[in-house]
């Protein structure tokens, strides 16, 4: 059994000092639930400087985003082979976020996760619905396209190297939180997607949530057996918080 899988992502928060401090806290988390693997996605400015500071620990860096070339006229772009260089193992891919806010399509998506594999890094694959589409009855239907077309052409070694992360779109920043139930749902969907893409190992693979995950929620989250882990957004700006929901899964893998 795989451990539980507590990813952080600090946006566009926090100068290089700040992202050290928030490294420090988490790698302290980390020795303490050493079955639970702790990743970090600070800004790319600080990617450098938290890198260091975990050179000592188990904490894995990760990016939130890349572009699909290894090199080429994108500017402001930054490419899988720079983000390996950097020490990341890690990145987040069609973040709702990305394909809302900046118009990523599931082609482009697509085309990231290929990147990042290619380059050695661990896609943190991104999936989820708006309000209007649960509303409508169409979840399940966006999440299988979704994955569907993220996963097109890939082999089945490559697809084990994925994480799937479900963040319903309207539970994330709102302080709204999809039920265990929905949850425990869309999970079990997502799962039975990967088995009949990718054989009977897809029960190995880990299916994280993220949706305004909290250290008063955390405990529950982790108590589900289909939630592997969790993405965590604003609540992985604050030390405690994060460290919180890093003992809860802790709690939960011993």
């Amino acid at each position: 059994m795989k451990p539980a899988l507590v990813v952080g992502n600090w946006k566009m928060h926090g100068t290089r000092s700040d992202a050290v401090k928030l490294a420090t806290g988490a790698l302290e988390a980390s020795r303490r639930n050493r079955r639970v693997e702790v990743v970090l996605a600070p800004p790319f400015t600080a990617l450098a400087a938290v890198a260091a500071a975990l050179r000592r620990g188990a904490v894995k860096l990760a990016a939130q985003n890349l572009h699909w070339e290894a090199e080429g006229a994108f500017t402001g772009e930054i490419s899988p082979q720079m983000l390996r260089d950097l020490g990341c193992r890690y990145v987040i891919v069609g973040h709702s976020e990305r394909r809302r806010l900046f118009g990523e399509s599931d082609a482009t998506v697509a085309k990231k996760v290929g990147a990042a594999l290619s380059a050695g890094l661990r896609p943190i694959l991104c999936l989820g619905e708006t309000l209007g589409e649960r509303r409508r009855g169409r979840t399940n239907g966006v999440i299988a396209r979704q994955l569907r077309v993220a996963l097109k052409g890939l082999s089945k070694g490559a697809i084990k190297k994925i994480t799937v992360a479900y963040e319903p779109v309207w539970a994330i920043g709102t302080g709204k939180n999809a039920t265990l139930e929905q949850i425990a749902t869309v999970h079990r969907f997502v799962r039975g997607l990967l088995r009949r893409r990718a054989g009977r190992g897809a029960q190995a693979y880990r299916i994280l949530y993220g949706g305004s995950v909290r250290p008063d929620n955390a405990a529950e989250l982790a108590a589900e057996p289909g939630v592997d882990g969790v993405l965590v957004g604003g609540a992985s700006l604050k030390v405690d918080a994060f460290a919180s929901i890093v003992r809860s899964f802790g709690a939960r893998a011993v």
